[in-house]
């Protein structure tokens, strides 16, 4: 029965061909969807509405003359064809020109973002208004905060001394020497990256998340109590609720009397 032998083999391969087909074609779609911790190029559109504008032309890409700007691949577990940057190994050099957004052809990266009003009204870039992201720093591994001199993020900084300081502290360890700590400051840092890549530990100690990830959002019944846009955000809460404890049925004065 050799006809029906091949007959079988070639339905098994047709078979096997179909489902890696649809295996690879799940992966596609997969790598189409937004990935969470990608930072994208300056002026950037927030990630739904880049995915649905950007055309994946790789102008940006072409644009960049520091090869910071990459089209994902497949299999690089982000959305293929878009362009995205790894600031630990090629972070954005923060051009002053800015090339790769005016080049855009869609607005995927707007150049509104990326601009202010000059004495003239007219709109000129600025590279310093970009919001890749936000710096965020590991305190447990970074050996500046062990007490061991180190500044080499805060020298990296473009924005030096005003999206990283460095503070000064008391090392309580040794009781004789002063920990000298970066810090970061949300409002002026871009995201550039240029700190991780600096950063001397093996895993870098300060790296970027995007804004979203790295700041996550404040809970509707808190405010801060001077800042307008928090009272604005407070009218339109509509869950009132009180935390109840054991402790809850005394008064703050009877914890005071307490310590006497």
């Amino acid at each position: 029965m050799p006809e029906r032998r091949e007959f079988l083999l070639k339905t098994f391969k047709s078979l096997g061909l179909a489902a890696t087909g649809g295996l690879a074609w799940s992966g596609f779609i997969e790598e189409g969807r937004s990935a969470p911790l990608i930072l994208r190029p300056p002026g950037a559109l927030p990630e739904k509405d880049f995915l649905a504008s950007c055309i994946k032309c790789g102008m940006c890409v072409e644009a960049c003359p520091y090869d910071a700007l990459v089209l994902a691949k497949p299999g690089d577990s982000k959305p293929v064809g878009t362009p995205y940057y790894t600031p630990r190994t090629n972070p954005c050099y923060m051009c002053r020109d800015i090339p790769c957004v005016p080049v855009c052809p869609t607005g995927s990266l707007d150049k509104t973002l990326v601009s202010e009003k000059g004495e003239d009204g007219e709109l000129r870039l600025n590279i310093n208004m970009a919001k890749m992201g936000i710096a965020v720093i590991d305190r447990e591994i970074c050996i500046a905060y062990a007490g061991i001199q180190c500044d080499a993020c805060y020298r990296a900084c473009p924005l030096i001394d005003k999206a990283i300081t460095v503070e000064y502290t008391r090392n309580v360890r040794t009781g004789k020497h002063t920990i000298q700590a970066p810090v970061v400051h949300s409002d002026a840092c871009t995201g550039c990256g240029l700190c991780e890549r600096a950063c001397v530990t093996r895993k870098a100690s300060i790296f970027v998340l995007p804004k979203e990830i790295a700041m996550g959002q404040s809970s509707e019944r808190y405010i801060k109590g001077w800042d307008e846009q928090d009272e604005e955000r407070m009218k339109e809460a509509t869950e009132k609720v009180t935390t109840q404890t054991p402790r809850s049925g005394r008064k703050a004065l009877d914890y005071l009397n307490d310590e006497l």
